[in-house]
């Protein structure tokens, strides 16, 4: 049989329960239908709650303490670098890339950059930055913008945004048809449609959205009531002497990532950020059109996914950058022609998968094997039965701390390995009582902590090869 084309679907900071299929709130048929065709992984932590860390991890199957990429920060994936794209492109797929992958700082052009990404194994590229990059990098996309006359409009805007209020709630300063995720599923779809080579394609859709500002253009922005969304996850409590980390830094400080709301704001930012989920599903449904029309749909491998979450309200909070569930958690939907052609089509897992595990999950889906050094490993075998364990626990890392999460518990460690959060799982699964230092959970934490440091000598990368 002819080997499949692969569709790797992304979005930036789009929340684990932000699809109809995970949480119920948002409108989302075209994520639903792939979840009813494939397998939903519940379980899918991100390597780091924050875009470039996370997207590092998930090129190179290293964790942050193997790259020293702890967070967002100047850095520049070397050509070198080994990654499961090459894998891919030497499997005799044609790769490509519409959208944002942030393997790089952004800045300046990045149209200069595509020699780089060439090296990391993508041959047709069309490169977008972010939502706030864009107020200050060209690429094709800002360059039309520019030319249409709405670049400065949008820089104005952000501009606006950032000196006032950074979560304010109103619909972007472009037109529906010019905002970067129509840009983007429009760039692959003509790509797609006029595909002519007699390699498979593997084709990467990568949006910028539902990434914040709360921007989304109507009639998406007005699409979702906010008296309809969903409630806010109350305050922390828990102990007050205990070890403290980066979360208590943001909890203590009204700032950046902890605002003061107004009545009914997050209510507000939920209704805009749900509208820009489903105009980005209605954009996937485009794609997969564009696929069933080239007769290619039934023999097309597609993952969908994002890279971290979103606070947007829980506990207080806005962004990213911490180890809550809104932020650390994401969506992960494999549907393979296996799958859908099989009864086990529409389960969900509930083991636990890292993130960067997407990479050598699709590098054996193209019948291609990973030989480099990396600590990801594929979930094949979980597409096949869901009730196979993947993983049994996830770590994830930011900023110099470490998190370690398994079905009964969550605790993270600060930068100096001390436990600042523990959760129940089980009986708190909305985070609201942090444990950490409690006299009666100081075998538990000795214990998660033995079992974080096993798994931290496990993906010593001076000292270990493939996993």
């Amino acid at each position: 049989m002819n080997k499949p084309n692969i569709l790797l679907l992304m979005t930036d900071q789009q929340r684990w329960d932000a699809m109809g299929c995970s949480g119920g709130w948002v409108r989302t048929p075209n994520m639903d239908r792939l979840a009813q065709q494939g397998v939903r992984f519940s379980n899918c932590v991100s390597n780091a709650p924050e875009c470039m860390p996370a997207r590092i991890s998930l090129a190179t199957g290293l964790y942050p303490h193997n790259t020293g990429v702890w967070k967002n920060q100047s850095y520049t994936l070397p050509a070198e670098t080994p990654t499961w794209l090459q894998q891919i492109r030497q499997a005799g797929f044609r790769t490509s890339l519409f959208g944002k992958i942030h393997h790089y700082s952004h800045d300046r052009d990045l149209r200069e950059k595509e020699s780089l990404l060439h090296a990391h194994g993508l041959d047709d590229l069309n490169e977008i930055g972010g939502p706030r990059a864009s107020a200050h990098v060209m690429s094709h996309m800002t360059a039309r913008w520019e030319m249409k006359g709405l670049l400065e409009a949008y820089k104005d805007d952000y501009g606006e945004r950032f000196s006032s209020k950074p979560h304010l709630v109103r619909p972007s300063a472009l037109p529906l048809e010019e905002y970067a995720d129509v840009f983007v599923a429009e760039r692959a779809t003509n790509y797609l449609s006029r595909y002519n080579r007699a390699e498979p394609w593997f084709c990467w859709v990568s949006f910028g959205g539902p990434h914040e500002p709360w921007d989304t253009p109507e009639p998406y922005a007005s699409m979702y009531v906010p008296e309809s969304m969903p409630p806010a996850y109350s305050a922390l409590s828990g102990a007050q002497t205990r070890p403290q980390g980066l979360l208590d830094e943001m909890l203590s400080n009204s700032g950046m990532h902890r605002p003061i709301f107004e009545e009914n704001e997050i209510g507000r930012m939920r209704a805009n950020y749900a509208g820009n989920i489903t105009l980005i599903d209605e954009q996937i449904g485009r794609i997969l059109t564009t696929i069933e029309n080239r007769g290619e749909l039934a023999n097309t491998v597609i993952v969908f996914t994002s890279d971290h979450g979103e606070m947007n309200g829980d506990h207080g909070l806005i962004y990213k950058s911490n180890f809550l569930d809104g932020a650390v958690r994401v969506p992960l939907i494999v549907r393979t022609p296996d799958i859908f052609q099989s009864s086990y089509a529409g389960s969900v897992s509930d083991t636990f998968v890292e993130w960067f595990d997407i990479g050598p999950t699709l590098v054996q889906l193209a019948g291609a094997k990973i030989c480099h050094r990396q600590f990801a490993k594929s979930f094949c075998p979980t597409l096949k039965d869901s009730s196979v364990e993947h993983r049994p626990e996830a770590i994830s890392e930011y900023n110099n701390e470490i998190l370690y999460m398994c079905h009964d518990w969550k605790m993270a460690l600060n930068r100096h390995g001390d436990p600042y959060l523990l959760f129940n799982r089980r009986t708190d699964p909305n985070e609201t009582t942090n444990l950490a230092n409690l006299s009666s959970m100081k075998v538990i934490e000795n214990r998660l902590q033995e079992v974080v440091g096993m798994r931290l000598a496990l993906s010593d990368y001076r000292n270990h090869g493939t996993t």
